[in-house]
C-alpha cells in the first residue's frame, strides 16, 4: 500500500445521560454541531489507501476537534496524493502542512463546496463536474470503511467512558474491517 491517501471523519454519538456516580457527562467527549444537529461523542479519522482501500490510520478524538487538525497525523511517508471532502478544503495552506517538507510536497485533491451552482466556465461538455464526479469516486472508497464498522460491527454508539479505550476499540475495529474487506474480496 503505498501512493495515495484518502481522509475522513465520522462522529459517534456517546451517552448523554448523567445518571452515574458523578451525575455529568463523559469529560473527555464533547459536542460539535453538524448541520442543524448537535452531536455528542468522539470523532474517528481514518486514512485509507487510495489503491486497495484498506485502512492504514486511525486516530479518534473528542468531536469538536477539527478534521483538518489530524491530517498530518493520517498521511504516511510515501504519499504524494491526499483525497477529502470538502471539510478538508484549504489544507494545503495550513501553517503545519506548509513548514513540512513531505506534507507540502503532497497534491492534495479536495471536493469543492456548491459545485452545482456553478455555472459551466465553458460552452460543452462540462469539465468542472467531471472532475469533482472523478474526485468523488476515489473518496468513496472511505466511506465503505465506515459502513463496515457503523453497520457491519454496530459501533454506532461510544461503549466506554474515556478516548484511551474507544480508541483501542476503534483500532481494533479498523482491523476487522481490514480483514472483513480480504474476506470479501477473495
Amino acid at each position: 500500500m503505498h501512493g495515495g491517501t484518502i481522509v475522513d471523519a465520522s462522529i459517534i454519538e456517546a451517552p448523554t445521560s448523567t445518571k452515574n456516580a458523578t451525575g455529568k457527562r463523559d469529560p473527555e467527549m464533547h459536542q460539535v454541531k453538524k448541520g442543524n444537529e448537535w452531536h455528542f461523542g468522539e470523532r474517528i479519522h481514518v486514512g485509507v489507501d487510495a489503491g486497495t482501500g484498506y485502512a492504514h490510520s486511525v486516530e479518534v478524538t473528542a468531536a469538536n476537534t477539527s478534521e483538518r487538525e489530524v491530517v498530518p497525523r493520517l498521511i504516511r511517508e510515501d504519499d504524494y496524493v491526499v483525497y477529502g471532502d470538502a471539510g478538508y478544503t484549504g489544507l494545503a495552506k495550513r501553517p503545519e502542512i506548509q513548514s513540512d517538507e513531505h506534507l507540502s510536497s503532497i497534491d492534495y485533491r479536495t471536493n469543492t463546496r456548491n459545485r452545482l451552482h456553478w455555472p459551466a466556465k465553458a460552452p460543452g461538455f462540462d469539465w468542472d463536474r467531471h472532475i469533482e464526479y472523478q474526485k468523488s469516486r476515489i473518496r468513496s472508497k472511505v466511506e465503505y470503511v465506515f459502513l463496515i464498522i457503523k453497520q457491519h460491527f454496530g459501533y454506532r454508539k461510544v461503549r466506554y467512558r474515556g478516548l484511551n479505550k474507544n480508541r483501542t476499540h476503534a483500532y481494533m475495529l479498523a482491523a476487522c474491517a481490514n480483514l472483513f474487506m480480504l474476506a470479501k474480496a477473495s
